[in-house]
């Protein structure tokens, strides 16, 4: 289609948003992008941009810029996706009854429209004979997956964006377990939503919505306390110094309450960002991934002398650490922090006699093959699942009954211990990582120096990731073009190690360079490419299934012995995982 059929197509899809139901301001804008878009070519590609496709409802809901049109987040696709909900949930468990009602939990962030919308979605779900329950207030969304499991609820909606920047908001979908709904649910949910047209007006009302008050924050800490580590913080407390940040979201509300829960009373939160803020106006993204979003709070641990700094995003569900390295500090990526975590995990509950029954740690693809290692250590198994949390869950009901989930963890700074919870939860992360800090503290001991032991004790690792941003029609052409190439000609070497090995998730097979297949993977069909060398390195490639990037993670690793300090082992790892990144050309 060339730009003037596109253009002529997008100004007959947007005229039915200048009227009723779209609220005014919806009405203006759209409004005037049609009367200037033939002028200005801002308005025009405005226009294009937000009615060019709907938004697509995939496998983990909706993800988007919010403002009018099809392309984007806003109350009719929010109402449009619950109503495709209801449909679905309607379909797959038949009509409700006062005996067996059909029960959705709902919650949102602190993000603009996230309480709006939460509200939509629940005026939605009651008018089509559904019981919604919605927390009146922003709440972490592991806790709405602990809801969804406590209230017996068929379903749960979390209205967020997790660390994405401002401009964006989302819609995440629980299923029954607790976990974000995978295959088939996942599909059968997505055919619904795709039924529906935004010009279809859908039915809301107010009455019949419960409302989730306080007492269910009580509980779900007691939840977080039954997985206290070291029990004895509870009785003598623990003067370790804590600097925290919940970046402007839920985490403020959950997390400083659950550290005193545990025995911190030393806990200092950085003022400006403890208030919920859609607009997380003190800083460019919210996201704990990086170091300038912790940049207050490390400021902060300075001026106090912290032992451990803790950021969260909007939604609590990922928690980025720093700590103590010579004058200053340095963030932990989210593989050391899951490597950290996990040993420490499994230290604790092989030393309670926990791990005397068949046992798992779970990780992706993409997260370190540390945590394999570690969980092998100590004699328990480990599922490997294709990126997102939802997997991990997957794996934790997969596996009920049969062996027993102790932790698992992403690279993308999320993390979670036993099956209470079945997505991340950084409330729950704050509280064990500040365990560990507190019990390395009294034994004069250090995170980096604990990281450091790990790395001897089985081999030392090192990960990268290379996302490249991609956005638009032309950005999304541009990744299936990158994607297409790895698939078509995959390369023969990377930084000079022999690739051996070619991982094509989308067909569920790994070969040899030669074409010829080695044995089928066990995980689910997914548009991702990973490349083994001889060494054993990993390169895996994959769009974003929540933003328009193309991700390239790097793993590399060497056993490490006293001749070279660690600093320097992890220098000479840190320049592998840069070459092959060159040698994949996206440095």
């Amino acid at each position: 289609m060339n730009d003037q059929d596109l253009l002529k197509e997008v100004k007959a899809k947007a005229q039915a948003w200048t009227q009723a139901p779209h609220d005014e301001h919806t009405q203006r804008t759209v409004r005037t992008w049609l009367d200037t878009c033939d002028q200005d070519d801002d308005a025009r590609e405005a226009l294009i941009d937000a009615f060019y496709t709907d938004l697509s409802f995939g496998t983990g809901g909706l993800r988007g810029k919010m403002g009018p049109g099809t392309n984007r987040i806003n109350a009719t696709t929010i109402a449009l996706a619950t109503q495709g909900l209801a449909n679905h949930l309607l379909k797959m468990h038949g009509a409700p009854t006062a005996e067996q009602p059909l029960r959705v939990a709902i919650a949102c962030d602190s993000r603009h429209q996230s309480q709006e919308f939460a509200q939509i979605t629940a005026e939605v779900l009651a008018a089509s004979g559904l019981e919604p329950w919605l927390y009146p207030e922003l709440r972490p969304t592991p806790q709405l997956s602990w809801t969804v499991r406590e209230l017996g609820a068929v379903a749960g909606v979390v209205v967020t964006a997790s660390h994405n920047p401002s401009i964006y908001n989302g819609y995440k979908v629980y299923a029954a377990d607790g976990g974000q709904v995978v295959a088939p649910e996942d599909a059968q949910l997505v055919a619904e939503v795709r039924a529906l047209s935004t010009d279809q007006p859908v039915a809301r009302t107010q009455d019949g919505i419960h409302v989730l008050d306080a007492t269910w924050d009580d509980r779900y800490r007691d939840v977080l306390a039954s997985f206290r580590l070291s029990p004895d913080l509870v009785a003598n407390g623990s003067d370790l110094t804590i600097a925290y940040t919940g970046l402007h979201g839920t985490g403020a509300l959950a997390v400083p309450a659950a550290l005193k829960a545990f025995g911190f009373r030393n806990v200092h939160e950085v003022p400006s960002q403890a208030i919920p803020d859609g607009a997380f106006p003190t800083v460019h993204s919210p996201n704990p991934e990086e170091g300038a979003a912790l940049a207050e709070a490390v400021a902060l641990a300075k001026q106090v002398g912290a032992s451990i700094v803790m950021g969260t995003d909007p939604d609590s569900d990922r928690v980025g650490i720093a700590v103590p390295d010579g004058d200053g500090f340095r963030l932990l990526n989210g593989n050391e922090t899951a490597a950290l975590l996990v040993d420490h995990v499994l230290a604790k509950w092989q030393a309670a006699g926990k791990l005397d029954r068949p046992s798992f740690v779970a990780k992706t693809v993409v997260t370190t093959d540390l945590l394999a290692e570690l969980a092998e250590g100590y004699g328990v198994e480990v599922r490997e699942t294709l990126t997102g949390f939802k997997f991990i869950a997957e794996a934790i009901r997969q596996e009920e009954g049969k062996l027993q989930y102790v932790a698992g963890g992403e690279e993308s700074y999320g993390y979670l211990v036993g099956d209470a919870v079945r997505d991340k939860d950084a409330v729950q992360s704050c509280c064990l990582l500040a365990e560990l800090a507190h019990e390395l503290d009294r034994a004069g001991e250090t995170m980096l120096g604990r990281l450091a032991s790990i790395h001897k004790r089985h081999k030392a690792y090192k990960e990268g990731l290379v996302s490249l941003v991609k956005e638009g029609r032309n950005g999304k052409a541009e990744i299936d073009a990158m994607m297409k190439g790895f698939r078509t000609s995959p390369p023969q070497e990377l930084a000079g190690e022999t690739v051996v090995e070619i991982l094509d998730f989308q067909t569920r097979e790994a070969r040899n360079p030669q074409g010829e297949v080695l044995r089928a993977l066990p995980q689910a069909a997914s548009n991702v490419m990973q490349f083994v060398t001889e060494e054993g390195s990993r390169v895996t490639v994959r769009p974003s299934g929540t933003e328009p990037k193309i991700k390239c993670y790097a793993s590399v690793s060497s056993s490490w012995t006293d001749d070279v300090s660690h600093d320097e082992m992890m220098n000479r790892l840190q320049r592998r995982v840069e070459a092959h990144f060159q040698a994949l050309g996206v440095r």
